[in-house]
């Protein structure tokens, strides 16, 4: 015999579909910043190492400028090579973030930078320009 619904299995039930559409969408997502670093003029990326930060220019403590940094390799066989980055919690927080790319050479000269400005959702995409001495 089949049992009645009683009002405790509804509010559950009700509960946790209510969790599920809050929190499905969210976690869904990916909290961490997604992009691509290519050379100018489509070209090979030199051997070096790449430095790709986050950073606020509107601070004026240089020590706290810089919110989060991450290194990638480049073998100097890669036309683009694709990067990721942990957001701050207050990333949202200033308009004025760029994200900030450094190519350098094993011996710490600098090749190439790039930089773009900052927006939650779009895709990040810099292209690194010679530095010219």
């Amino acid at each position: 015999m089949k049992r009645p619904t009683d009002r405790r299995t509804v509010l559950m039930t009700v509960g946790v579909a209510a969790v599920a559409a809050v929190a499905g969408p969210a976690a869904g997502q990916s909290a961490d910043i997604r992009g691509a670093v290519t050379f100018e003029g489509s070209a090979f990326i030199p051997e070096g190492h790449i430095e790709i930060y986050l950073e606020d220019p509107a601070v004026q403590d240089s020590k706290r400028r810089r919110v989060t940094e991450t290194r990638v390799k480049s073998d100097g066989g890669s036309k683009t090579i694709a990067f990721s980055l942990t957001p701050p919690v207050s990333s949202s927080a200033s308009p004025t973030l760029q994200i900030i790319a450094r190519l350098e050479r094993a011996d710490g000269w600098l090749l190439a930078r790039g930089s773009i400005q900052f927006k939650a959702g779009e895709p990040v995409h810099v292209t690194l320009n010679t530095v010219m001495y």
